[in-house]
């Protein structure tokens, strides 16, 4: 099973609360019928996004993400094949950085104050990991 994490930024201006609702809701119909699971975290016009579940799945659906106009400066932090889903019962988690108390997370620390398009995500990827399981233990 394939896990690709990357980063990317919003071609729109920061998105609105029903905007991230929106694109939510297409991206959890998306990945239930291609057996995707995963975590997206949107934080100042940024989106970190793990996606996890079988090969050719994950990579086409990152395929599309990339060309998607709406993305710009996609990175790909993270590309590693797991014997067990990370997210498994999420089609798609979900947190908006913006309208949280970082300090108050579980497991808080402070690169989750970095921009998700860091460099220090693309120089050690595991620390883009620990941020995205730190939601999922919240959540």
């Amino acid at each position: 099973m394939l896990s690709l994490c990357y980063v990317s930024s919003s071609a729109i201006a920061d998105l609105s609360s029903e905007e991230l609702v929106a694109l939510l809701e297409k991206s959890r119909a998306k990945n239930t019928g291609l057996g995707i699971t995963g975590m997206l975290l949107y934080k100042d016009g940024n989106f970190m996004q793990v996606l996890e579940g079988p090969d050719s799945a994950v990579q086409e659906r990152f395929d599309r993400i990339a060309l998607d106009p709406r993305h710009k400066g996609v990175i790909v932090l993270l590309r590693e094949q797991v014997a067990e889903r990370r997210f498994p019962d999420w089609s798609m988690g979900f947190q908006n950085l913006r309208d949280v108390d970082l300090r108050q997370t579980p497991g808080y620390r402070d690169f989750a104050n970095d921009s998700l398009i860091s460099p220090a995500f693309e120089a050690d990827p595991s620390r883009a990991q620990r941020l995205l399981l730190m939601f999922r233990k919240k959540m």
